[in-house]
């Protein structure tokens, strides 16, 4: 019952914080820039990059089209 309690409760800050950002798409790449200032700090060597998923599937469309020539 705590756990649930937990999970709902980070549930509503996350809906919170995503309707914060979308109301400042500047905002996103901020939180973005951030965050990887905090992962290069890290001794890692491994950062992943995310991409927009716009941009992920005009890639996938790009070689499918590459494909069927």
């Amino acid at each position: 019952m705590i756990h649930a309690e937990g999970e709902m409760q980070a549930s509503e800050k996350l809906l919170e914080a995503a309707n914060t950002l979308s109301k400042q798409p500047q905002a996103l790449q901020l939180r973005y820039l951030q965050t990887l200032t905090e992962i290069a700090g890290e001794r890692s060597n491994t950062i992943v990059f995310p991409l927009p998923m716009e941009l992920a599937e005009s890639l996938i469309s790009v070689k499918n089209r590459g494909v069927s020539d």
